[in-house]
């Protein structure tokens, strides 16, 4: 069984480039959040490897959206990233007065219990960064239960779905739904054109219902 990237030769050391990328690179995303929630915050995001850093449980463990983007920059996991990512965010946090959000992750998912108490100390430092994302680790496995315990403790500021098609609860344990769920969900109004990015929509980290995407 495959547990890396198809494109080995994509995967990039923190040390070489900016680990966080401008919204405004990727469409679907955006750069300046219009949304009513996070307005004013500038949108980033994050790309690490995908199965390499992801649970084997995952539903998409072999059609991955990775498997089409042989061109993204996928950064080697560990202490090179988290001391990068700490003095890009030094910066970026400093120069945006009205905040960060950073989108964790375009490819890849949290990979150790460790990797996730980094955003926890990220979230203590800068009162003015807020993080969303989709991770396919378990509510109760260890590391999705850091995940989970950052959405109780800074529900204002982190908010990760577990990508499981499960109607969302209260408690932090909000969903990213396949196509096929028919439990209660919004559909992303990105996907159906109805708002042109994640920065206009901020459905995602706003709305305690599940998501449902129609490819995800």
């Amino acid at each position: 069984m495959k547990t890396n990237t198809r494109y080995l030769k994509s995967i990039q050391s923190p040390d070489s480039y900016d680990v966080l990328k401008k919204g405004s690179s990727n469409k679907k995303l955006g750069f300046k959040v219009t949304a009513k929630r996070w307005t004013g915050k500038r949108l980033y995001s994050l790309t690490l490897t995908e199965r390499k850093t992801c649970p084997v449980s995952c539903h998409h463990w072999e059609d991955c959206y990775g498997n089409n983007m042989p061109f993204a920059h996928r950064f080697e996991e560990g202490t090179k990233l988290t001391t990068k990512l700490a003095a890009e965010l030094d910066i970026l946090c400093a120069k945006h007065k009205e905040g960060v959000v950073v989108r964790l992750h375009v490819l890849g998912d949290f990979y150790s219990v460790e990797y996730v108490a980094f955003w926890w100390g990220m979230l203590e430092k800068h009162p003015n960064l807020c993080v969303f994302g989709y991770t396919g680790r378990e509510p109760d496995s260890k590391i999705g239960g850091s995940v989970h315990a950052l959405n109780i403790a800074y529900p204002d500021r982190w908010v990760v779905r577990f990508s499981r098609s499960k109607t969302s609860v209260s408690g932090g344990k909000w969903y990213a739904a396949e196509e096929n769920f028919t439990g209660k969900h919004f559909d992303c109004p990105e996907q159906t054109g109805r708002l042109p990015s994640c920065a206009a929509c901020g459905l995602c980290w706003s709305v305690a219902t599940t998501v449902r995407f129609t490819t995800h």
